[in-house]
This record gives C-alpha cells, sequence and structure tokens, in this order.
C-alpha cells in the first residue's frame, strides 16, 4: 500500500507536520518512496489506520511549499495577460499605425517576433497597419552595385538609379514582411502608394540650410499631397492586415521615393489613429546628455530641434511624430525596435519602452491609460 504524503500532511497536526517536513528535506529514495512514506508503512497496521482516520475533517488543500519554474511562468504568463486586459478594451477596433524599421527588419527572431505582436495586435480588436522602410537594405545594394549614396538632411537623394534600386527592395521587404504575418496567423496584404493611386505625391524641394531663400532638388524624392484612405478602410474591415511600401506617385504618373516616417505619420493623421508608433535602433528621444526622455509634449520637442538636440536622420522621423500629434492622432511612440516584444509592451503596458510624444493639451504619460487600468482593476476586486 503507497499512501500519498500530501494527504498525510494534510491530516497531521503541527508536530506531525514538522516531522513530515523534516523527512521530505531529505530526498526521494531509490525505490521512489520518501523517507516518511517508508516510515508510515512499517508502522503497524492498526496505527496505520489510526493515523489515516482524522483526514477527512483536514482535506482543505494547502499551498504548496514551492513552485517549479514552470510553474512560475505560467503564473506571469496569465498575471501579463491579466494587465493586458483594461489596454485590450481601450485600445478594441482602434487604428494603430506602426512604422516598421531598424534592426527589428533585419534580425531573425525580431522579425518573427514582431509578426507574431502584429497579429496578436489584429486577433485581439485592433487595426494595426504597418509602413515599412528599407534604407540599409537599400544602402547596401547601392554599394554592391557601386552606385554612391548621398543624403541630405536625413533624406536620399533619388535619381532614376537609385529609383530602380529603392523600388526593387522596397518590393523584396514587403513580399518578405507579408509572408512572415500570414505565416504567423494573420492576413496581410502588400501595397504600395501606387496601388490604387492611394498616396498622391509631388516633388520634395528642401529649404537650403546654408543659403537662404535657395532650395534642395532631392531628385524623385516626394512629399505627401493627400492620402485616400478608402482602401486602407477596406482592407481593415475585412479583416486584413496593410503593409504599405512607401512610394507615392505623382500627377503624371512618376514615382516617388517617400520617407516611411513621414508616409507613417501623415496615414496616423489620415485614419484619425489612436497611436503612431515609430520603430527606431535607439532607446527613443535622448538629451544632450544622452538621457531617454519618456515623455515629451509638442512643446518640448520644438525646443529640442531648436537647440540641436534632434537632428540628423532623427529629424523627419521626430517631425512626422509631432505633426502626428499636433494634427490629431492621440499619441506618438519612438520606440527601441531591437527590445524583443517592444511592440506589445508599448501598446499593453503602463511603462513602454521608448519615449511617448502627446499634444501640449493633453495628459502627461500614460495618465490616461493608468486610470483607466486603476478603474478596470477595481471591477476585478
Amino acid at each position: 500500500m503507497v499512501v500519498n504524503d500530501t494527504k498525510i500532511r494534510a491530516a497531521a497536526p503541527a508536530r506531525a507536520r514538522r516531522e513530515v517536513s523534516a523527512h521530505l528535506s531529505r530526498g526521494p529514495r531509490q525505490d521512489g518512496l520518501s523517507p516518511i512514506g517508508v516510515q508510515f508503512l512499517q508502522r503497524p497496521v492498526s496505527a496505520r489506520i489510526a493515523r489515516l482516520r482524522p483526514a477527512p475533517i483536514f482535506l482543505i488543500p494547502t499551498p504548496p511549499l514551492f513552485m517549479s519554474a514552470d510553474a512560475v511562468n505560467t503564473a506571469l504568463k496569465a498575471q501579463i495577460l491579466a494587465e493586458a486586459l483594461p489596454y485590450i478594451r481601450r485600445f478594441h477596433d482602434k487604428t494603430i499605425i506602426i512604422k516598421y524599421g531598424g534592426n527589428a527588419m533585419t534580425e531573425p527572431a525580431l522579425k518573427a517576433g514582431f509578426a507574431r505582436d502584429v497579429v496578436m495586435l489584429k486577433l485581439v480588436g485592433m487595426n494595426p497597419v504597418i509602413v515599412h522602410g528599407g534604407g540599409p537594405q537599400i544602402g547596401d545594394l547601392l554599394k554592391t552595385m557601386g552606385i554612391h549614396s548621398e543624403f541630405r538632411q536625413g533624406m536620399r537623394v533619388t535619381d532614376d538609379k537609385v529609383m530602380n534600386v529603392v523600388e526593387m527592395v522596397l518590393g523584396e521587404l514587403n513580399q518578405e514582411i507579408v509572408g512572415l504575418i500570414n505565416q504567423h496567423g494573420g492576413k496581410a496584404v502588400g501595397l504600395t502608394g501606387q496601388d490604387g493611386a492611394f498616396i498622391h505625391a509631388r516633388k520634395m524641394l528642401l529649404r537650403s540650410e546654408t543659403n537662404v531663400g535657395e532650395f534642395v532638388d532631392l531628385g524623385l524624392v516626394g512629399e505627401i499631397d493627400r492620402i485616400d484612405p478608402e482602401l486602407i478602410q477596406l482592407l481593415d474591415s475585412r479583416d486584413f492586415i496593410p503593409v504599405i511600401a512607401p512610394i507615392g506617385v505623382g500627377p503624371d504618373g512618376e514615382a516617388y521615393n517617400i520617407n516611411a516616417d513621414l508616409v507613417a505619420g501623415k496615414l496616423a493623421e489620415t485614419l484619425r489613429a489612436e497611436k503612431l508608433v515609430l520603430m527606431t535602433n535607439t532607446v527613443g528621444v535622448l538629451d544632450k546628455n544622452g538621457t531617454l526622455l519618456t515623455g515629451l509634449t509638442a512643446t518640448e520637442i520644438d525646443a529640442l530641434f531648436a537647440d540641436g538636440t534632434i537632428s540628423g536622420g532623427m529629424l523627419p522621423k521626430i517631425g512626422s511624430a509631432l505633426d502626428a500629434v499636433k494634427n490629431g492622432v492621440k499619441s506618438s511612440h519612438v520606440i527601441d525596435g531591437r527590445v524583443e516584444h517592444a511592440l506589445l509592451l508599448e501598446v499593453l503596458t503602463n511603462e513602454g519602452v521608448g519615449t511617448m510624444i502627446r499634444a501640449d493639451d493633453t495628459p502627461p504619460r500614460y495618465t490616461a491609460e493608468l486610470h483607466s487600468v486603476e478603474r478596470e482593476a477595481a471591477t476585478w476586486q
């Protein structure tokens, strides 16, 4: 007769429990019986029956002395899911524009994780729309082909040869992203602004930083004239996930290379998105001492532009985020795409993983979300 040690411990008084714990600490025997089990079986039958008789009185479950690593991980996962519920409810049926770029587009583990995160957001009722870049990949291919890359104010100068490479690389990247999302259970559709001519563009002319009154011609680099939202709204309504390459179409049908950050920002404004999320290779917006600024207002961003803290390649990125919140988007987020599941951490947790940019007349970082979470948590108590 083999007796379950847990039932013995439940039936034993305090002195016996101490005895059981002492024996259990010695570890299991070779024959599979614990020391206390062997000792129990060596007692006379009458003594064993007497010892077991009170058991029905004490059959109240008691917590285990310890939890295995798997049990701890499972409990933690359950807690994380429970904490995400208020955010899932808050952002249900809301549009989230995600500019996908940086290391998250090059490292296999991060690419797969991003695809899973996007699918999860869609499955819990949000409407993610992906705009992807391809700057590093374009630069690599241009270098391989012996074509020189030139940048002015963070923008790539684009002639006919460069534009051919841009279209080729962005097309391949678009298909890869669509495939990854579909592989993980989503329904992604790849687009460029030329499909249905939904991104109307014109030639971009930048003001010279050195010669007042002069403009810099960037070739086939465009700026957005307007975006027609019907195609994206139709895809969203049918539970598809749009994946957009940033190529616009001019009035005469010519293709323009448009900065992906600008496309993401303008699309967020057009669709009245809840959030604009820009994935980068930095931890967020840094001050001159290299300290992360987790929450900034539009006025504070303007000051960082003015004193030169934000410069170079960050100019179009932060400029796009700033314009978005000034034109109706609830918040913009510059996050570190090198962090695994950075997208979920930013959307479904209070801490976030980067910098949040908000309009001057909106509450500080995550205040509204935090209050919503507190109210939701109260309903569970």
